[in-house]
């Protein structure tokens, strides 16, 4: 699986208060398959269920607060 990289910084505060990392679909595919990881103390990655948003052709990471963390998806052709 490819992956794409984020970092704390790359969250922006939404209007419900909810934090985002936005990608956009043509960089990680249309998203059905995609798997979010964090980063933790150990710098080891673990999986989280987290909130995955569409709008036209951005892809939104939905979380309570920032963190680093990847993307993994199928690569496409």
């Amino acid at each position: 699986m490819a992956h794409k990289n984020f970092r704390k910084e790359d969250f922006v505060k939404d209007s419900s208060g909810q934090y985002q990392v936005e990608f956009r679909k043509g960089n990680i595919g249309e998203g059905s398959d995609l798997i979010v990881e964090r980063k933790n103390e150990k710098e080891e990655y673990e999986i989280l269920q987290a909130e995955i948003k569409r709008h036209d052709d951005r892809i939104f990471v939905c979380w309570s607060e920032p963190f680093d963390g990847r993307v993994l998806f199928d690569e496409f052709h």
